[in-house]
């Protein structure tokens, strides 16, 4: 398979470095985060300047019938959320391990914006029961964490909104997702655990 577009960083976040030109390759140039932008609020497909920068395999079956599987419109969702979250950004908006649930903990500590609206926002996002309500959730979301300059792993991201597809999946992202963004921590060895503010 190959490299996901925002897999252009090292795990530190920093960007990699082309073996050829010894360049770092990114930030990415504005009209591919562009292409991905227009990807917003549209399906797989749909931007023919997206093409190239899809990697999941085509499903045969279902691309005789005209549709994308459930692994291509996760893809889409991942690459256009990206293209938002690293507009205008020098430093990766992609970062390895930093799950949505800890990013979205770091925006509600960030001082920007009330706790009780990033909760309220967090809430309406993680009871949605439908991928393109979840989509529209995120969109907003992002664009949040884009202020404060938090990155998120994309590929935990896209593996998210894949399992949104289904019951199990999505129970099981609520409850991934729930874990990250309450940070527990404990006082004392004694002391009962309690939600970090």
């Amino acid at each position: 398979m190959a490299t996901r577009y925002w897999n252009r960083v090292a795990s530190d976040g920093t960007w990699l470095t082309d073996k050829r030109t010894k360049r770092p390759i990114g930030p990415p140039p504005g009209e591919d985060l562009a292409a991905m932008r227009a990807g917003l609020g549209r399906q797989f497909g749909e931007v023919p300047k997206l093409w190239p920068h899809y990697t999941c395999e085509i499903d045969d079956e279902l691309a005789r019938r005209g549709e994308a599987s459930i692994e291509q419109r996760a893809e889409h969702a991942a690459l256009a959320l990206y293209g938002l979250h690293q507009q205008s950004k020098s430093v990766s908006m992609h970062r390895p391990d930093v799950r949505l649930g800890r990013a979205l903990s770091q925006l509600r500590n960030s001082d920007r914006f009330s706790p009780k609206a990033i909760d309220d926002r967090v809430e309406a996002a993680a009871t949605t029961t439908t991928f393109d309500a979840l989509l529209i959730r995120l969109r907003g979301l992002v664009d949040l964490l884009r202020t404060i300059n938090q990155p998120l792993d994309y590929d935990h991201l896209m593996r998210l909104v894949h399992d949104w597809h289904y019951d199990d999946g999505r129970r099981a992202a609520r409850r991934q997702w729930a874990m990250d963004y309450q940070v527990w921590k404990h006082k004392s060895p004694g002391d009962e655990p309690s939600a970090e503010s």
